[in-house]
């Protein structure tokens, strides 16, 4: 058999054949990565759960009804109700070095795009931990929820922009608010709807505290623990997939022929069609394989047909149908 040189386009479907694997391996950091995101989910559940109850107590229910009616009848002086989906949680049963009662306070935010640090603000964090959570949405619209793992020790640069930018187009990110339901679209969008809560005032949360007790709080910590753990998860799955994928573009750069990649695929337990491989996305393909390229410069030939041949050739195509 004729030996196929490995060219630019068959190291690629190559490489990305066999990172497609290691993507999918059930391996102790991607399951990790999968546990991490479950447990994101239940904590959301109970803390925005245990956050209405906070909040409602801090604003029973039927003092906004009230207030609405006010709105409706008195207009813009009596717009005191919103709908928020971050609030600042405060307890005041710790104690000082002097003994003295302390206010323990912080800033929890249910958005997708919320903290986990705390900040009022969120910076790229927020943004991390949204990829992360929507990772098998956004590969599946050819965006690259991985970037900020890849990039992870690198500063800003052109293509670290230019793949977070395609991801919070696609999740619906606006970024120019973080107080109002009209700043996200499509999957942000939906996202925090669940999670906004009637609150009266006209100022912004940091000058809002709400008071709780000290086990709500712990809980509203383990809620943003467990989406900084997503994050960290997420990151430690995609270093291992990048380590083997650097080892991976060294050994098939070396590779001068298509049957020694094969080879490799095949002692990592994946099983690759070469048929498959050089099956012709371009005619640069075709020039390795004397066979393949045979065909084609054959299929160039006779190309002119006589009126009577057309007439023929359409005769058996009917008979062949009827």
């Amino acid at each position: 058999m004729t030996k196929i040189r490995m060219n630019t386009e068959l190291r690629n479907k190559l490489f990305n054949k066999i990172k497609d694997v290691f993507e999918n391996e059930d391996t102790q950091e991607r399951e990790a990565f999968l546990q991490a995101r479950e447990s994101v989910d239940h904590h959301y559940k109970y803390a925005s759960e245990l956050a209405k109850l906070v909040v409602e107590r801090a604003y029973p229910p039927e003092d906004v009804s009230v207030l609405r009616s006010f709105k409706k009848k008195y207009g813009q002086p009596c717009d005191v109700v919103a709908k928020d989906k971050c609030f600042y949680f405060a307890h005041n049963e710790d104690l000082d070095e002097d003994g003295d009662i302390k206010e323990t306070k912080s800033h929890f935010d249910f958005g997708l795009f919320g903290n986990l640090n705390g900040s009022e603000y969120s910076g790229d964090e927020g943004k991390e931990f949204a990829v992360a959570y929507y990772r098998e949405d956004l590969k599946a619209m050819d965006c690259n929820p991985d970037i900020f793992a890849q990039q992870s020790e690198n500063k800003d640069n052109p293509h670290k922009t230019k793949h977070v930018e395609a991801c919070m187009k696609a999740l619906g990110y606006n970024g120019h608010s973080y107080h109002g339901n009209s700043e996200n679209t499509g999957m942000a969008k939906t996202f925090n709807e669940q999670y906004y809560l009637d609150v009266i005032g006209t100022s912004y949360c940091r000058s809002r505290a709400i008071a709780c007790t000290k086990d709500e709080y712990t809980e509203f910590e383990n809620f943003r623990i467990a989406k900084g753990n997503l994050v960290s998860k997420h990151k430690t799955w995609i270093d291992t997939i990048m380590k083997q994928c650097d080892q991976l573009k060294i050994g098939l750069k070396a590779y001068r022929y298509l049957s020694e990649g094969i080879e490799l695929a095949t002692e990592l337990g994946i099983q690759v069609d070469e048929a498959e491989l050089i099956r012709t996305n371009s005619t640069g393909l075709t020039i390795y394989n004397p066979s393949n390229l045979a065909s084609m410069i054959k299929g160039l030939k006779n190309k002119h047909q006589s009126r009577e041949a057309k007439i023929l050739a359409r005769k058996k195509y009917e008979e062949s149908i009827n």
